[in-house]
């Protein structure tokens, strides 16, 4: 009887432990992640330690770019603030709303169906903020400042159009400095994540 007490203690123990371990690891994303799949992996952790660890995790230049985008008080949008128009007048008029509307349609649909692998976008030709990021100096002050506005705001919703949707809704986040409103992180986790990176002086 002894020994069958003993042996029932050690398999609830493991059991324990075998419920317990998952909460500890990190996410594990594929090869190459789109940006909002690290900051959804991001903004998912419950402590701003586990925060820190993901963003460690997942470092590289595209990110941090959108970050201080986001975060640095001293790089300033060279863009119209608010939602994206369409580039063209003629889908303008046929189409309801704006392109950041038709963007929210595009994500909605794409929770709807649980459709966001890069294998499905690949094949309308969407590209990701990885390959990308290279033009963001022209959306920004002191960046390409004798670029005209028309031609700026031109590229940018091409820009747009060209991304994932997902991609995209990060980009108009972050024009705005609005980036916290979608996923759960602030500027003291990034700067605590990325040390390396010196805040102000851009503009």
């Amino acid at each position: 009887m002894t020994t069958k007490s003993t042996t029932t203690k050690k398999t609830s123990k493991t059991k324990a432990e075998v419920v317990k371990g998952p909460t500890q690891t990190l996410p594990s994303l594929p090869k190459n992640p789109f940006m909002f799949e690290i900051l959804d992996a991001v903004s998912k952790q419950r402590t701003k330690s586990k925060k820190v660890q993901v963003l460690k995790k997942y470092e590289e230049v595209p990110l941090k770019m959108i970050l201080i985008w986001n975060f640095d008080e001293s790089v300033i949008s060279a863009l119209p603030s608010g939602e994206v128009p369409y580039s063209q007048y003629d889908e303008q008029t046929t189409s309801s709303g704006t392109l950041s509307t038709k963007l929210s349609q595009e994500i909605r649909n794409m929770h709807e169906t649980g459709s966001f692998s890069l294998g499905v976008s690949d094949k309308e030709g969407k590209t990701t903020i990885r390959r990308e990021c290279k033009r963001f100096y022209h959306f920004i002050k002191g960046g390409n400042d004798a670029m005209s506005n028309i031609r700026r705001e031109s590229m940018f919703i091409n820009l747009l159009e060209g991304l994932h949707p997902l991609e995209a809704e990060i980009v108009c986040l972050i024009k705005d400095k609005k980036l916290s409103e979608k996923y759960n992180i602030t500027q003291e986790v990034v700067a605590e994540a990325y040390p390396d990176i010196k805040w102000g002086g851009r503009s």
